[in-house]
């Protein structure tokens, strides 16, 4: 049987995947609010989210990454790759 690796903890993934939204969000110049207006969330949410303090749900992630200018899959991949930093 092949070793499978470990899957990184809900809180290691959810920063991760913040730090994944605030990169492109800050590539892209918008401030907080800029993103929360194109996803049609609030700015305090976004905020939660890039601080890793909220499991998010799907259509939020699509809201996101619309926003962002990225599909949902490139947006996790972007995660997926933070996640391995920790």
């Amino acid at each position: 049987m092949s070793k499978v690796a470990k899957l990184p903890s809900r809180e290691s993934l959810q920063l991760a995947f913040g730090i994944a939204v605030r990169s492109l969000r800050e590539k892209r110049k918008f401030t907080q609010e800029d993103l929360a207006e194109a996803a049609d969330l609030h700015f305090t949410y976004v905020s939660s989210v890039e601080r890793g303090k909220r499991n998010i749900s799907l259509f939020n992630v699509h809201r996101l990454a619309h926003a962002l200018g990225v599909s949902a899959g490139e947006l996790m991949r972007d995660a997926d790759g933070h996640s391995n930093l920790r």
